[in-house]
C-alpha cells in the first residue's frame, strides 16, 4: 500500500470520514418562498436587533439567541406575515465564537438601528434553508 503513496493509517482515516462527509449536509423544508432583502444577493445587513430573551432553535435553520445580543439582520422572510428574519450574530466580544447565520422569529428581536431598506424582494433558494 505504501507504494502507491498512500498508508493504511490514511486509508482508515479517511473511511472513518466517508460516513462523516456524506452526512455533511440536509436539506430543510423551505421557511418562504421570497425575502425582502436590502440588494439582490443580501449581502448588506438592513438593520440591528436587539434580542429581547433567550432563542433556543428547533432545528438547524435557525440560530440560537441571548437575550440583550445583537442581531445583524439580512432578510425578512416574506410570507406567512414576516415571521422569520435572517441574520448573523457573534459573541459578546470579538473571537468569542465564529459569526453564525441562520433565522430567528422576528418576534424576540426588537429593532435598534435602521441601516439600508428592505425593498428588494428575492425569491428564497433550497441553500437559504440548508442545514450544515
Amino acid at each position: 500500500m505504501e507504494k502507491h503513496g498512500m498508508s493504511w493509517s490514511s486509508v482508515l482515516v479517511l473511511c472513518g470520514l466517508l460516513p462523516l462527509i456524506a452526512q455533511a449536509g440536509k436539506e430543510m423544508p423551505k421557511l418562504s418562498n421570497k425575502k425582502l432583502c436590502a440588494d439582490d444577493e443580501c449581502s448588506h445587513p438592513i438593520l440591528i436587533a436587539r434580542a429581547l430573551q433567550d432563542y433556543y432553535p428547533q432545528d438547524c435553520r435557525f440560530i440560537p439567541l441571548r437575550q440583550g445580543q445583537l442581531v445583524y439582520v439580512f432578510a425578512m422572510l416574506k410570507d406567512h406575515g414576516n415571521l422569520f428574519w435572517a441574520g448573523s450574530v457573534q459573541g459578546s466580544y470579538y473571537g468569542e465564537q465564529e459569526a453564525r447565520l441562520g433565522h430567528f422569529p422576528s418576534s424576540v428581536v426588537e429593532e435598534t438601528h435602521a441601516l439600508m431598506p428592505a425593498d428588494v424582494e428575492v425569491k428564497t433558494t433550497k441553500w437559504d434553508f440548508y442545514c450544515y
